[in-house]
């Protein structure tokens, strides 16, 4: 007889049901209504009643403690729950969910005596005493046995099931070859008796008997329908099996609203530690991502939340006196941006104290005494760790390790943290890191031979255009729909790939809107939409700058994720300079000065700049980079940091000191990837700092359009 862990089932329970509990009582604490309490209170009824069965009883206790701290608000509208209330409805939380957490790990159990022909019934620990407990044990034994027969182990992880699902399909998506190569016989087994039956009706064989050639007739109508009927089964089984897979795929990764509770309780006890009214706003919630890198942004964003509520959000009195309303508002929002996800804190408190921040940096040795820096190297200064504006030491703030770790997980991932500072009305953390795993609708359409996939969420309509049409928008670069001139961009233009055979035909326009801009992008066919996982591309395999990130088709090809903020730039580039029409709305690109010392380096630069639609000056030292900043008016300057005389950081510093160069934004691009090198970047005055070793184009044109004029 197979042992099996009694508390299997309810630890499944248990779990969810500590969910809904913790978010219950968030909910309780912003709106104290009738309905809250009730939905509350049947949850902990449920808990205490299921610990009870499998004599949990420390859970049952506090799960009935919890009860009654909320029954006398049951039929009641109260404008809020006591202070004391709340809090005690938080500790009984909190421990429920220790006990539920330790039950996740539980101690290996004594092997169960072998019991001879013994009848069936629950293991010895746990003994149920009434009717209904014994009834409830026996099913549960039945449903255990039936698990059992399954599987040696009495909880899988979720991932195993997962595999084992995807390696079914993967197993099933192997037999459509054969399906599909059978398909194909059978098509040539038609052909070949439709010839021989020509052949026999026009004398050319021995064969003559009327029987025969009707006989090889039908038989050819058998097979043609057979082909097609085994044609169209392939197909159709092929796209379902393709939308299963993608499914499933998408079951290894989480939504971002998995994270919320967890920020909003932060959020709650750091208000109620500082005597402060705070509500907690998110949204995102349905951008799923994988799982370890959603649990590195909660770690990170647990201290970014606090720290909005300690430093940011005033005392009551100084937000009435201010104009603002008595409760501060600390909002979590997520967004994916092609392959990328921005997670922003955004605070409506007071901002940062640039004054006490130019203190305690002055203080640590980070500026020198009587320096003048700009308020946001200064606010950049606090991603440095160590600073902090907090008058003392508590136990959410003070210590000056908060931006700390958002600062390390951003580099952990590959990604960037920012700060945006709003004196008086608030602030931003905004942490943006690539997303290794991606799971998206796409909208599948072919251009010049080539299948590729935009993301649905993007895809506004899509507009049948005939051969004329096609050519006229092609021709001009840009296409009238509804009233409104749209720039137009064939799909095979963009993939820098040829266009289809036999010149421009009738095709689709595919209307897409990001980054609060609307572009038509040119395919030659629409072949349906799917749900995929889509993965980053590998460093090694540079790709146009539409292309997001690629997918893997059923047969284990290679399918191509396009970028929907790329398409709409690129779309808008070639209205605009490439027709040298200025009619369209579209602010002016300004020059980018690339200063290396490395021909190589430069030429590449140069290529990877042009190719977005970037006008690229080029200089081989710092001195010769300085007498063209002084010479033209540039937007950007991408600069390496090892030159002889001038290096990158004293190229930086003088622009930077310069008045008429000094709004310019530069870009470090070095071999030098030490953490002491990036923040003499950034005290130089650095927007951006890539790493050669680490060189993405997309990273580093990603940094250029949110810095470019």
């Amino acid at each position: 007889m197979t042992s099996r862990d009694p508390l299997r089932y309810f630890r499944i329970e248990a779990r969810e049901l500590v969910d809904q509990i913790s978010s219950g009582v968030l909910d309780l604490d912003q709106q104290p209504e009738p309905d809250v309490v009730a939905r509350l209170l049947r949850f902990a009824h449920t808990l205490k009643g299921a610990a009870r069965v499998v004599k949990q009883q420390e859970i049952a206790d506090r799960a009935h403690e919890f009860e009654e701290v909320l029954v006398p608000h049951r039929d009641e509208r109260v404008p809020a729950l006591p202070a004391d209330q709340m809090r005690e409805l938080l500790r009984l939380n909190d421990e429920i969910a220790g006990y539920v957490t330790a039950l996740s790990a539980p101690a290996a159990a004594p092997p169960a005596p072998v019991e001879p022909e013994a009848p069936i019934r629950t293991v010895p620990l746990n003994e149920p005493t009434t009717q209904a407990e014994v009834d409830q044990a026996h099913v549960d034994a039945e449903l255990a046995r039936g698990a059992d027969a399954a599987s040696d182990r009495p909880e899988r992880a979720a991932t195993a099931d997962l595999d084992d699902l995807l390696d079914a399909i993967g197993e099933a998506s192997s037999r459509i070859a054969p399906l599909r190569d059978g398909g194909r016989t059978l098509a040539r087994l038609h052909r070949k008796v439709e010839t021989l039956g020509e052949r026999m009706r026009i004398g050319r064989t021995t064969v003559s008997d009327s029987s025969a050639r009707t006989s090889v007739r039908r038989l050819a109508g058998e097979l043609g329908a057979l082909g097609r009927r085994l044609t169209d089964a392939v197909d159709q089984v092929e796209r379902e099996l393709d939308e299963v897979r993608g499914r499933a795929e998408g079951l290894r990764l989480v939504p971002a609203g998995s994270i919320f509770t967890a920020l909003r309780r932060a959020v709650r006890d750091a208000a109620d530690g500082e005597g402060k009214r705070v509500r907690f706003q998110a949204s995102g919630a349905d951008v799923r991502m994988g799982p370890n890198l959603l649990n590195l942004i909660s770690g990170a964003f647990l201290h970014v939340v606090r720290n909005a509520v300690v430093h940011g959000i005033e005392p009551e009195a100084q937000r009435l006196a201010a104009g603002k309303p008595a409760e501060g508002t600390v909002g979590v929002h997520v967004e994916r941006r092609g392959r990328y996800a921005e997670f922003r804190c955004v605070d409506d408190g007071r901002g940062f104290d640039l004054a006490a921040l130019r203190r305690t940096a002055e203080e640590r040795g980070l500026l020198a005494p009587g320096a003048d820096p700009a308020p946001q190297a200064l606010i950049d200064l606090v991603l440095h760790g160590g600073i902090s504006t907090a008058p003392g030491v508590t136990d959410v703030a003070g210590r000056g390790i908060g931006m700390d770790v958002a600062r390390d997980v951003a580099l952990q991932l590959g990604g960037e943290v920012s700060i945006v500072n709003r004196p008086g009305e608030g602030a931003t953390v905004r942490l943006v890191v690539p997303l290794t795993l991606l799971s998206m609708n796409g909208l599948i359409v072919e251009a010049g031979g080539t299948t590729a996939t935009m993301p649905l969420d993007s895809v506004l309509r899509c507009v049948r255009l005939s051969a004329d049409e096609m050519a006229a928008a092609t021709a001009t670069a840009r296409l009238a729909h509804e009233r409104e001139v749209l720039p137009f961009l064939p799909l095979s233009q963009a993939l820098r790939i040829a266009p289809a055979e036999g010149g421009a035909g009738s095709g689709v326009a595919v209307v897409l809107a990001a980054d609060r801009d609307t572009v038509a992008i040119g395919v030659d066919r629409l072949a349906g939409t799917s749900t995929l996982v889509a993965r980053p591309l590998p460093d090694l395999a540079p790709a146009a700058p539409v292309i997001g990130s690629v997918s893997i088709d059923l047969d284990g090809n290679p399918r191509l994720v396009l970028d929907a903020h790329g398409l709409v730039a690129e779309a808008r580039q070639e209205s605009t300079t490439a027709r040298g029409d200025s009619s369209l709305p579209v602010k002016p690109r300004m020059p980018i000065l690339v200063v290396d010392d490395s021909l190589t380096t430069r030429m590449l630069e140069r290529s990877i700049l042009e190719s977005a639609g970037y006008e690229v000056d080029l200089a081989a030292s710092g001195e010769e980079g300085l007498e063209k900043a002084r010479a033209r008016r540039y937007g950007l300057y991408l600069t390496d940091i090892d030159m002889p005389g001038i290096d990158g950081f004293t190229f930086v510093a003088r622009t930077r000191a310069d008045p008429a160069l000094g709004h310019v934004p530069a870009i470090l691009v070095s071999s030098r990837a030490s953490a002491e090198d990036r923040r003499r970047g950034t005290e130089v005055g650095a927007s951006a700092y890539v790493v050669k070793g680490e060189f993405n184009q997309e990273e580093l044109l990603a940094h250029i359009r949110r810095l470019i004029l």
